[in-house]
């Protein structure tokens, strides 16, 4: 937001203190709007707060951080308003596996349909400046997206696909329906089927989809410890150390030593089964059952002994 000072006319500049050369603080630009009870142009806004020149770089970073987080907004004119007054309701974009979403006000009013023609230009987690409109059945409300204030995802983790000869990213969260698709000079060698991690170059437009780079790849579903990976990037959880922690971790033994078996039973030797179904994300679910004598004297019976280990 930039502006050049220029005469103006009608509203009294604010008999409140003038400022020389401090910039006016955020709730003060807003209490000024809220006086004019209009959208100002800024060139005005700054006479009416008393923005000397030496001020007026400052002062035009400050509109447009204000602007950037929703605070402000600009209409045709190119004059600076209210989101409140112009009935632009700010909040978050839930999105939906099956491409329509919602979008959640930050004054917790109550949430309002977006339907897939506005969810194509947002991903799920975007900050945005909505607008209610009727909506065509009754009891829902509804609203389209006016402008995307902050984008919520920055890389997304899912898995690679490749259909004739495109490649796209089907994302790990089911509420970005979106695929990401990659850049066609990205030369990243994963395969399709492999998890990985691709960073938004261009987020989606109302009729472009979102394009990414692959930064990283994870493994296959099927690896070891894989639903670990994929929720530390996905939740943006830290998984990397200190060069200080991890000389402390290279200490340890990597099997246990008889210390580390105090107070433990040891079941390393018996030969648990998995119950987890072939194509689950992790085999961390098994059983081991063997034949055992249950009861004493005449009263004993043969049974089986099952440990399930979870």
């Amino acid at each position: 937001m930039t502006y050049q000072r220029r005469r103006t006319s009608g509203l009294r500049p604010s008999t409140k203190p003038v400022f020389t050369t401090v910039v006016p603080e955020r709730e003060r630009i807003l209490e000024a709007l809220r006086e004019a009870g209009i959208p100002l142009e800024p060139e005005r806004l700054a006479e009416l707060l008393g923005v000397v020149p030496e001020s007026e770089e400052g002062f035009s970073r400050r509109l447009s951080a204000m602007e950037r987080e929703g605070e402000l907004i600009t209409n045709r004119r190119g004059a600076l308003g209210l989101p409140s007054k112009m009935d632009l309701i700010r909040g978050r974009v839930q999105g939906h596996p099956d491409g329509f979403g919602f979008l959640v006000p930050e004054d917790a009013s109550g949430d309002l349909f977006l339907g897939p023609g506005e969810m194509q230009k947002v991903l799920h987690g975007d900050r945005v400046l909505g607008r209610e409109v009727p909506a065509p059945r009754r009891g829902k409300r509804e609203a389209v997206v006016v402008e995307v204030l902050e984008r919520g995802n920055r890389r997304v983790v899912g898995r690679l696909h490749v259909e004739h000869g495109v490649r796209f990213v089907v994302a790990e969260e089911r509420r970005v329906s979106q695929d990401i698709l990659v850049a066609a000079d990205d030369p990243h060698p994963a395969k399709a089927g492999q998890v990985v991690v691709a960073e938004i170059i261009e987020q989606p437009t109302r009729h472009t989809q979102p394009i990414g780079r692959i930064v990283e790849v994870l493994g296959t579903y099927a690896d070891p410890g894989m639903e670990i990976e994929i929720a530390l990037r996905k939740h943006d959880l830290p998984y990397l150390f200190s060069g200080e922690i991890e000389k402390l971790a290279a200490k340890f033994p990597a099997v246990p030593r008889a210390t580390d078996l105090r107070g433990r039973v040891d079941l390393r030797e018996l030969p648990l089964v998995t119950i987890d179904g072939e194509t689950a994300r992790d085999f961390d679910d098994a059983v081991y059952c063997e034949p055992a004598t249950m009861g004493r004297g005449k009263s004993a019976a043969k049974g089986w002994r099952l440990l399930v280990a979870i």
